[in-house]
């Protein structure tokens, strides 16, 4: 029997990549088929609380040499059929190493974690790097050098398109009465919220009667950016069962980044029957296509943007239909469908 391993780091704060991480290896073993089986293996740092199956000196491993890192991958993987690096901080598999690229921001933004020293020469020997999108493929091989880097696109959390919008009750308790616009996300540069902390006064000035509500870990960007900003309301990280109710109930999903290899919240809106204002880079137009509303990632695009979103207009349902058909073509059996293929095609 074939074996694949599916490599990961344990984390307190989940995000988009855990979300991935989750449904791909839950969805693995019936991707393969009986031929394989498959095991996950967490890794965690020496006295990490977190939960986990594996331990390593995970900041020594990340910086290691390459040719220590390749000792230690003989260890870990020993025995795998093929190995799977969900995190470019473990170290590479002798047998047929696979890994995922989301994006490659921590080469192109100073402000996110820095670069596994690694990771370029690795992901150019690797068996196969699967990227989430055609905007990343094309930065792993003009940017990383990766030859023939493989598109596996994200899927969609099923619980978004059977979500019920989170009732007013739930809402107050956030501190949300009345209709909200909605950003869900990190506090990075590259999410572009100095451009919607511009362009939200003049949009409450048009529309009073709506809230700002920000999403995700505390980050003294964003507070800095928002705090005391009238018709705002900072939501801190909120639980993962939260999530699929509060996108639902929002009147708009804003995804203004400058930069995203992917962009799932722009698609869980779509699944959820909510409008989107997204920004007209990287892998948000390939993501939205013309199912939401794409635009320059200016205050003034974003003011344009939420005020069409927001306007009663009857074109604005019509994107609503359309966003809801485009992300039914993402879902995540059809993202682990893809991955078996990777996986069968470098285990021979």
């Amino acid at each position: 029997m074939k074996r694949l391993s599916v490599a990961r780091i344990a984390t307190d704060t989940p995000m988009g990549a855990q979300a991935y991480q989750a449904q791909i290896i839950s969805r693995a073993p019936s991707a393969l088929g009986p031929d394989w089986s498959v095991r996950e293996l967490v890794f965690r740092s020496l006295r990490s609380p977190l939960p986990g199956n594996r331990r390593l000196p995970l900041g020594r491993v990340t910086s290691a040499p390459a040719s220590v890192r390749r000792e230690i991958g003989r260890m870990l993987f020993a025995g795998d059929t093929v190995s799977h690096r969900m995190s470019l901080e473990l170290p590479p598999s002798p047998h047929a190493d696979v890994i995922t690229l989301h994006d490659v921001v921590a080469w192109r933004f100073a402000d996110e974690s820095a670069p596994v020293p690694a990771a370029v020469d690795e992901a150019r020997r690797a068996a196969a790097v699967i990227c989430v999108s055609e905007f990343t493929a094309r930065e792993a091989a003009e940017f990383l050098g990766v030859q023939d880097p493989l598109v596996v696109p994200n899927g969609v959390d099923p619980r978004y398109y059977d979500a019920e919008p989170a009732d007013a009750a739930a809402l107050a308790l956030l501190g949300l009465r009345g209709p909200y616009v909605l950003h869900a996300g990190g506090a990075a540069e590259r999410k572009n919220l100095a451009a919607l902390a511009s362009a939200w006064p003049l949009v409450h000035r048009e529309r009073p009667d709506l809230t700002l509500a920000l999403a995700g870990p505390p980050h003294p960007r964003r507070t800095a950016l928002f705090d005391g900003m009238p018709g705002t309301v900072m939501l801190g990280r909120l639980p993962d069962e939260t999530m699929p109710g509060l996108v639902a109930a929002a009147s708009v999903v804003v995804v203004p980044s400058l930069y995203e290899g992917f962009g799932l919240p722009a698609l869980e809106a779509m699944a959820a029957g909510v409008p989107v204002v997204a920004a007209s880079t990287s892998s948000l137009p390939e993501v939205v296509g013309a199912a939401g509303i794409l635009v320059a990632p200016t205050a003034e695009g974003i003011v344009d943007g939420l005020l069409q979103a927001t306007s009663g207009d009857a074109a604005v349902a019509a994107l609503i239909a359309a966003g809801r058909a485009r992300a039914a073509e993402f879902t995540w059996e059809r993202s682990a469908a893809g991955h078996a293929r990777v996986w069968n095609s470098v285990g021979l």
